[in-house]
């Protein structure tokens, strides 16, 4: 039984039906996140693979299924379009359902993300050792550094935060299952072995930086097709 492709549909099937909600109505942006997401899926699968035959993970084919692409499962392939999708329309709902406000100043910010950034470079090269740690880590403070370079204000936004809060507890449940099945299975070499319950602590770090890449990406175009729209006007 291919279980990941499960979870998958799973995973899906709840922001998919909720997507024609008449106040969030996450259909009009379909194609807004489809072109976000491009860019940062093949990033991110491009980074599986290596990490895949590099053998910072694997995969065990009786819950995966035995089919690869460049030594990935279905299952792994559509998560890059799956969870992002599921991410972005919780973020969106957030959006429709609480006022817009932010919380500190762009000075705290840039402070706070430097200390991040700073924090999570020192510890990259301290557990040097540990790759998958390192490009984890590595994510983490590439995610901060281009949101602080190209859109900063989105690191105030209450909206942001509640993103990353909820996203996290899915995170947790889906991710929860993956590990404790198990059907990702990770090389202890590759990583510090803290883990939360079942998953590797530098899950956590990934999941940040991925989805907020994804984030960066879905907001950076709507104000650029925005701005577009206005000029055109």
């Amino acid at each position: 039984m291919n279980l990941y492709l499960l979870i998958i549909f799973l995973v899906l099937a709840g922001p998919l039906l909720l997507s024609f909600d008449k106040k969030v109505a996450f259909y009009r942006y379909w194609k807004r996140l489809a072109l976000s997401m491009l860019p940062v899926t093949l990033l991110y699968i491009v980074w599986d693979i290596m990490a895949t035959d590099q053998g910072h993970w694997s995969f065990d084919s009786a819950y995966a299924g035995g089919w690869r692409l460049f030594g990935l499962p279905l299952g792994e392939l559509l998560f890059f379009f799956v969870v992002p999708y599921a991410c972005i329309f919780i973020y969106e709902v957030v959006k429709a359902y609480f006022p817009h406000k932010e919380s500190g100043n762009l000075g705290r910010a840039r402070l706070v993300g430097g200390v991040v950034i700073l924090l999570s470079l020192g510890l990259a090269l301290l557990f040097r050792a540990q790759a998958y740690t390192v490009l984890a880590l590595l994510s983490l403070a590439l995610w901060i550094a281009g949101t602080l370079l190209v859109r900063p204000r989105l690191l105030l936004q209450i909206s942001t935060l509640w993103f990353m809060l909820l996203s996290a507890v899915a995170f947790l449940l889906v991710n929860g299952f993956l590990t404790g099945i198990p059907i990702v299975l990770y090389n202890p070499e590759a990583i510090w072995g803290i883990r939360i319950i079942t998953i590797p602590l530098e899950d956590l770090f990934y999941n940040i930086g991925m989805l907020g890449f994804f984030l960066l990406s879905y907001e950076t175009l709507g104000a650029f097709l925005e701005k577009k729209s206005v000029t055109s006007e």
